[in-house]
């Protein structure tokens, strides 16, 4: 009883040649190295424009890149970056404001604007 059960089920994954159905065939016909690849490339992609993003922004683009190419936490850290990056916007605006006073101040030094003017832009850029 159990042989025969054993003999039908090996006569399912045969062929009438006597070989098995998939013979020959090695995944996707011996193309199966190329996914791992191209999934290699799209991380590296992905940290490339995650560092270059990062260095604009003043950040540490080399920390970045290596953590959102870590297997495993790689995506959550790409999720952590976005995150931390929209915030990163605010604060480089408030380096544009001291760029502003800074300029300014040069401006007044050199003479080129009033002692009220002065007074009066220098309060603006504080708002």
């Amino acid at each position: 009883m159990i042989e025969e059960t054993l003999s039908s089920a090996a006569s399912i994954c045969l062929n009438a040649n006597g070989n098995h159905h998939m013979d020959g065939w090695s995944m996707m016909g011996g193309w199966w190295f190329i996914w791992p690849i191209i999934w290699i490339a799209i991380a590296l992609v992905i940290g490339l424009l995650v560092y270059r993003d990062a260095e604009k922004r003043g950040m540490n683009g080399l920390l970045w890149f290596i953590l959102v190419l870590l297997p495993m936490v790689g995506l959550l850290f790409l999720v952590i970056y976005i995150v931390l990056r929209e915030e990163k916007r605010t604060v480089s605006r408030r380096r544009t404001e001291k760029s502003a006073g800074k300029i300014l101040d040069e401006r007044y030094a050199r003479g080129e604007i009033s002692d009220g003017e002065y007074k009066r832009k220098k309060k603006e850029i504080r708002k």
